[in-house]
């Protein structure tokens, strides 16, 4: 439940915002900032003048969640005493106005619209801004809400040490005070106050002219090696996404300069206009394997997607955010697909990104793809594997079932007709639809206004296809047949929607179901390709079928159909051949997680021994070394697991930090070891790493230790080790240490009375999950009524459900 108190802030509703867009036109915000203050203190001060017209008369508010020094209307000083809940009234608008308000802002240490950080290893000083999706209002005041664009020119001063970057280039930049340095910043086109940005520090810049754009990457000092050598690559994917889409949306980014900043304990990135602030947990520490470098293609190329759709033309309301989202998402994938080195890329999304979707499409948390948003704490609770995972999915089978050069003409229409505008979703299903000439109001409806899964089955020479709630979803999708040894026989296109479609199908070893998975649905053939699949996948000759024949495993594990050791057999099957880097991380991260939490606690070890054999012969793969190693010496079981681990960790410290917390948990922790390589760590962070080797130890000692840090003083950073630390904390075979933690969690859940997935994303992880049952009906029960934070109640409804299949399964 959201504060209520007077002083809270209050969350925008739909008829609230859609009465203030009726009201008022904003023009321009003209924002000064001071953050001075900010280099040995924690307080932000900011003047936003803002230009706008309304209806003669009328009254509005405009949001301010800040201490309010100043303020004046058309000259007029205003009552500082009527602002309530982070609003200040408007009242008797003339048809142009003219607001400035004085403000500051202390709280920069909490995540929420702004973060300040003290980089561990050298005292300096970063700041960065993300305002998805209401935060501005927290650094100055402005209409917050996606539908009312205006242009913003921001001055701002900051120590003269520091770089300062924004949307826009840099106009002037001058010394007009002793120690400080002022940067003017030319004018953005219009957009909404959610994708302007200001990040400021000593930061480590890069700069090349590609293609006709001037890029820039930034990071922190103590970062400067990683960003040197990742920077051609990064600066590739940068320069071959801005080519690509412009020419397939026919609209080249407009504007010639393109930052990328890289900064410390952020979660994800954000899609600023021009300049996209990503965490700088995507300059790997350690030289990246294929998955890492995988993963950051396709967030430079989501963010950079956003430019589209998203900032150029934005939703009017969030309950269209999935039109942001998923299509970033799509997008990101069709563009990485092109790219030499992740031609398989899809492969990988269908073992993570879809999975995921799958997955909470099955619990209580799903929610249709488009739905009711009444304000925006409501929207927060939707950034989800529903939104961005299966959205992603249903735009990929959009565009199967309408075709590419139909898709694509589409979205050039609907881009060129409502640049730097708001739209809804009947606009973007037009464009597609008439450049279709189709009516795709039906397909809208299907796909987008109803939850859950479809199950689509080979049975008898039919295909047939179930909806949870008799939805009737049209799907285009791809049957392959092989034969005895792997080989494609042929590729069946088929559409099925409502009855049964007869298909005419090869004599075959095996036909799969969606074997080029671009429709979104649990799929099963015959049984008697189940049963060759289940023991042959790893002989499917390309690596988009192998996924999918695995997943499949895993959706019947996830409803209850099988345990976690037939999913680590049937994944173990397909690695005695699969060498594809594209997919080999995803599987074995799969059968870690089958092993560890589906499995009976009696035969986890078992597994866990499994997975790290199949990784031991992975790793003589060069291709596949430095993953395989990892998971190695996370799951070493024997003395020659042990050594292969030991061997590597002098090459990769993820390798050593790994084998160090695997020793730790069965009682070999060695203090001077873990000195020794928080020392060689080339991680700022490199505490984070410790502390989870710590953490892993089977004594109350350090798990209280990993409690107060993380849950209780939240200083636990996003990184890979503060990711990571949860997983640390709660080991399989631990049960007894840890059994007082889980009220001890739930307690923790539901203090939570504000903020977002950025300020408690850490702290939530730390659901747990290796209790029983009962803890699990708790955790629902706690989500009855409106006790809960909507994010958090959909985050904990979410994982108490998959808790609850866990432990039934965990009974096969």
């Amino acid at each position: 439940m959201s504060d209520t108190s007077p002083s809270a802030p209050a969350s925008l509703t739909q008829e609230e915002a859609a009465t203030r867009a009726a009201t008022i036109t904003v023009d321009r915000y003209d924002i000064a900032l001071d953050m001075t203050g900010l280099l040995e203190g924690e307080t932000l001060s900011s003047v936003s003048t803002i230009t706008f017209s309304a209806t003669p008369g009328s009254s509005t508010f405009v949001d301010c969640v800040a201490e309010v020094s100043a303020a004046t209307l058309n000259g007029t000083e205003l009552d500082l005493a009527a602002i309530s809940a982070g609003r200040i009234p408007l009242e008797d608008l003339a048809e142009t106005n003219t607001l400035v308000v004085t403000a500051s802002q202390s709280d920069t240490a909490s995540s929420e619209g702004v973060l300040r950080t003290v980089d561990p290893s050298d005292g300096n000083v970063y700041v960065w801004t993300s305002f998805e999706p209401d935060d501005a209002r927290r650094l100055w005041a402005c209409f917050d809400q996606p539908d009312l664009k205006a242009v913003h020119a921001f001055t701002v001063t900051a120590p003269e040490q520091w770089t300062v970057l924004s949307n826009s280039a840099p106009a002037n930049v001058s010394d007009e005070a002793a120690g400080a340095r002022t940067w003017v910043f030319e004018d953005t086109p219009p957009l909404s106050t959610y994708v302007v940005v200001v990040n400021a520090g000593p930061f480590v810049e890069v700069r090349e002219e590609r293609g006709g754009y001037d890029l820039g990457l930034y990071a922190r000092q103590s970062l400067r090696s990683q960003l040197e050598r990742d920077r051609e690559e990064i600066l590739d994917v940068t320069e071959h996404g801005l080519a690509w889409f412009g020419t397939k949306f026919a609209m080249p980014f407009p504007q010639r300069r393109y930052d990328q900043i890289f900064v410390p304990d952020m979660g994800g990135a954000m899609e600023n206009w021009g300049a996209v602030t990503h965490s700088d947990v995507f300059l790997f520490r350690t030289a990246p394997t294929h998955a890492d470098r995988t993963e950051r293609t396709n967030v430079v190329l989501h963010e950079m997607a956003h430019m589209w759709f998203g900032d150029l033309v934005t939703m009017r309301w969030w309950d269209d955010l999935w039109l942001n989202e998923a299509f970033a998402s799509w997008a990101a994938v069709w563009a990485s697909a092109a790219l030499p080195d992740h031609a398989d890329v899809w492969a990988s999304i269908a073992l993570t990104e879809k999975k995921a979707g799958y997955d909470i499409d099955a619990t209580p948390a799903t929610h249709p793809i488009r739905g009711v948003v009444p304000s925006v704490d409501v929207a927060m609770a939707n950034f989800d594997a529903i939104t961005y995972m299966k959205g992603q999915a249903v735009l990929q089978q959009l565009h199967a079932y309408i075709g590419e050069e139909a898709y694509l003409a589409g979205l050039q229409s609907y881009f060129a007709e409502h640049a730097y505008g708001n739209t809804v979703l009947d606009d973007l299903m037009s464009a597609f639809g008439a450049a279709a000439g189709k009516d795709l109001s039906a397909w809208t409806t299907a796909w987008l206004d109803h939850a859950g899964t479809d199950v689509i089955t080979l049975a008898d020479g039919k295909v047939s296809v179930a909806s949870p709630d008799g939805t009737v979803r049209p799907h285009r999708l791809d049957i392959a047949s092989y034969d005895a040894s792997g080989a494609l026989l042929a590729t069946t296109a088929v559409t099925v929607a409502g009855e049964p479609v007869a298909v005419s199908l090869p004599d075959a070893a095996a036909h799969l179901v969606n074997a080029t998975d671009v429709t979104f649905a649990a799929v099963r053939s015959d049984e008697a390709s189940e049963a060759w699949l289940g023991q042959n996948a790893g002989l499917l000759p390309d690596a988009v079928a192998r996924a999918v024949a695995v997943s499949s495993a895993w959706t019947a594990l996830f409803r209850g159909d099988i345990a976690g050791p037939e999913v680590v057999s049937r994944v173990l099957s397909v690695l005695e051949n699969e060498r594809n880097p594209q997919v080999t991380g995803e599987f074995l991260s799969m059968a870690v997680t089958a092993a560890e939490l589906w499995t009976a606690p009696e035969r986890v070890a078992e597994q866990r021994a499994l997975v790290a054999g199949a990784a031991a012969a992975l790793a003589e793969d060069p291709t596949n070394r430095d993953t395989a190693l990892r998971v190695v010496a996370a799951h070493a079981s024997t003395p020659e697991h042990l050594a292969l681990a030991e061997a590597g960790a002098g090459e990769d410290v993820q390798v050593a930090w790994r084998l160090l917390g695997r020793r730790a948990e069965t009682g070999d922790y060695d203090a001077e070891a873990v000195a020794a390589l928080e020392a060689r760590d080339p991680d700022p962070e490199s505490w984070v790493s410790a502390l989870g080797v710590r953490t892993a130890q089977p004594l109350a000692e350090a798990k209280e230790e990993a409690w107060q840090v993380s849950m209780i003083e939240r200083r636990l950073p996003r990184t890979d080790g503060g990711y990571a630390l949860s997983s640390a904390f709660w080991r399989p075979g631990q049960e007894e240490i840890l059994a007082p933690y889980a009220q001890r969690y739930l307690d923790a859940v539901a203090a939570i009375r504000g903020g977002g997935l950025l300020a408690y994303g850490l702290q939530l992880r730390f659901y747990p999950v290796h209790a029983g049952e009962e803890v699990a009906a708790t955790a629902r029960a706690a989500c009855e009524g409106d006790t809960l934070v909507p994010f958090v109640r959909q985050t904990v409804i979410r994982m108490a459900d998959v808790h609850s299949r866990q432990v039934a399964a965990r009974s096969l």
